[in-house]
């Protein structure tokens, strides 16, 4: 069974990973590039109209070694 991952804007999605000590290493016009102490990176979207598409945030997610689940856990305990 999948399961469903929140919507969320490329803005939302980057204050999380912040918070898991990602940060924002350059932005070339709509796409931030983040980068982890350990070596992850990933490249976020920044549109101010849309949020991320599901199948995005699944990428981005295995970018940086992280399980729908965990990310699900870690939602919950930030709201």
């Amino acid at each position: 069974m999948r399961s469903s991952l929140p919507i969320l804007s490329g803005k939302e999605l980057i204050k999380v990973l912040k918070a898991l000590g990602f940060e924002v290493i350059r932005q070339k016009g709509s796409h931030a590039f983040l980068r982890h102490l350990d070596g992850r990176t990933t490249v976020i979207p920044i549109h101010s109209t849309k949020n991320l598409d599901r199948g995005l945030l699944r990428k981005i997610l295995r970018d940086v070694e992280l399980s729908p689940e965990e990310f699900k856990i870690l939602l919950g305990q930030k709201k």
